[in-house]
Parts: structure tokens; C-alpha cells; sequence
């Protein structure tokens, strides 16, 4: 009996060691992810996937679409009831875009979510490479779960956004490293 919680301790002790490093790395890697608008450089593509989430972002990845940095924008993540001219009340002051190259995607409520029902957009539009656009912290895992899901046949390139003043919160990274965790853990199984 006394052998066999030893060995519980031991292995209780090696799984959370696993998770630390595992926390440890997922940390290194948001503090490592560029912040591209202001620095560049200015990745060219295809398509643009920009996710929602956080205030900012339709904004910069509808500029990105303005500057011809891109041929067509999805949306990803907007919200179901939401109308065209409430995403991009601008529109207006920007001569240059047509409305018929945004495309917005409404299914989707988790990043695996927006990576799949991106997917059928970039398919039908026939984009070779995209590039996916997100605040700085939610990069990483935003990254790796479009690599996942996507054929390599897309190229994706990244440019990060400046996070939204709730991501700068020690909760904000709190929560980005808990999801990071949850999907490398979901991805092992």
C-alpha cells in the first residue's frame, strides 16, 4: 500500500512539472510573438483572416484590405445578428474597397472554430496564402491551430496586431496561457 502511493506522488509530482514547463513555453512564446503593424514588415497574400475578439481588429485588418496588402478579407468570429455597416461604418471614407471583397463568417465561437470555417472561405476563393491577423498574445495559439487545420498546401503568414487593453491585464495572459494549455493538451489526445 505504502509503494503504491509513493508512486502516485511521484507521478502526481511528474505530471505537474510537465505542466509548468508546458506554461513556462506557452509564455516564452506570447512574449516572443512580434507586434508587426508598427515594425513590419507587411506580409502580401491571397486572402486576410482576421479574428474577432478584441476591439481594434476588424478596424486594422479592413486597412489592410484598403492598402491592397490583400485581395479579399474574411471576417471570422462576428457575431451572428451582426450587420455589415455596424463592422465597418467607415466604409464611406474608403473608396478604394469593395464591400464585395469581405467576407464575414458567423459560425465559428472558438479559435479551432474560426481556423475550420476560414478554411471554406479561403477553399472558395481559391487563396494559395492568407494571412491571419490577431492581436499579439492570442498569435501563438491562433497560429499553430490554423497550421493544424489548414493543408500546407496554404501558406499562412502572420502579422500581430497590438493587444486590446484587456489582453495587457496579468488576466488577460492568464487566460491566453489556460487556452494555450487546454488546446496542447486537447491536441495530444
Amino acid at each position: 500500500m505504502r509503494f503504491k502511493i509513493k508512486w502516485i506522488w511521484v507521478i502526481l509530482g511528474l505530471l505537474f512539472s510537465l505542466g509548468m514547463y508546458s506554461v513556462i513555453v506557452i509564455v516564452q512564446d506570447i512574449q516572443n510573438e512580434p507586434n508587426q503593424v508598427w515594425l513590419g514588415p507587411w506580409p502580401e497574400a491571397d486572402c486576410g483572416v482576421v479574428l474577432t475578439g478584441a476591439p481594434g481588429r476588424i478596424r486594422d485588418g479592413f486597412e489592410y484590405l484598403a492598402q491592397k496588402k490583400i485581395k479579399k478579407l474574411i471576417v471570422s468570429g462576428v457575431y451572428k445578428e451582426a450587420q455589415f455597416n455596424e463592422l465597418f461604418p467607415y466604409l464611406p471614407f474608403y473608396p478604394e474597397v469593395n464591400p464585395k471583397d469581405i467576407y464575414l463568417e458567423k459560425r465559428s465561437e472558438t479559435t479551432f472554430g474560426n481556423a475550420q470555417q476560414s478554411l471554406t472561405f479561403v477553399e472558395a476563393l481559391n487563396c494559395s496564402d492568407i494571412v491571419l491577423m490577431t492581436s499579439q498574445i492570442h498569435m501563438p495559439r491562433s497560429y499553430k491551430v490554423f497550421r493544424t487545420a489548414f493543408p500546407q498546401t496554404i501558406l499562412i503568414k502572420k502579422l500581430s496586431l497590438p493587444n486590446a487593453k484587456n489582453e495587457k491585464t496579468v488576466w488577460g495572459l492568464t487566460l491566453e496561457v489556460f487556452k494555450s494549455f487546454f488546446y496542447l493538451v486537447f491536441s495530444l489526445v
